[in-house]
């Protein structure tokens, strides 16, 4: 920075300094804010992980705080695929929502449980349903291929049914060592 005539050499260091750390502190904050939202050196990420009757981990994904998934499975009468889609949110599971295509068997909506939104295809989502999942665990039956269980995660599928037709599996979110599961 030039220095006017005026100005002594500690006014123009000063000055320099004023301005250098209004430029800087954001780029600090983000840093900082990213050091404290990153899982400690050493620590695991949270994990969604599937495992079986005997404990085995079956499917083990990284699932970062705000990040969702899906359980995709086929009605066993209709056939046509229905959806609980779950957020890690603040160390917990989350059941976010549901969408149900069609009001066949089992497939109504409660009242005060969520609000029904029409789909635009004849189906419809039950939104808002936010209900953490104790222990952030549930267990699950899983189905033959012609029901096929599946998670979804970014897009991608993972069939249950193809690991573990006809047997029970734990589906669980998993925080990293020092979060208290909830």
């Amino acid at each position: 920075m030039p220095r006017s005539p005026t100005t002594s050499v500690p006014e123009a260091v000063r000055d320099w300094y004023l301005t250098a750390g209004r430029a800087a502190r954001p780029a600090l904050l983000l840093c900082a804010g990213l050091f404290l939202t990153s899982p400690a050196v050493g620590q695991e990420p949270a994990r969604l992980e599937v495992s079986g009757e005997q404990g085995s981990t079956l499917v083990s994904l990284p699932m970062p705080e705000g990040e969702g998934w899906c359980l995709e499975w086929n009605h066993s009468v209709e056939g046509f695929p229905v959806l609980d889609c779950y957020r890690h949110r603040d160390g917990r599971m989350v059941l976010e929502r549901s969408h149900l295509p069609d009001f066949a068997a089992g497939l109504d909506h409660i009242p005060g449980r969520g609000r029904q939104v029409s789909d635009g295809e004849g189906g419809y989502w039950i939104e808002d349903l936010d209900e953490p999942v104790p222990g952030n665990a549930y267990r699950l039956r899983v189905g033959s291929l012609a029901v096929d269980h599946r998670l979804v995660v970014d897009g991608q599928r993972i069939s249950l049914s193809q690991l573990a037709a006809d047997h029970r599996v734990t589906v669980r979110l998993v925080t990293p060592a020092g979060d208290p599961t909830p």
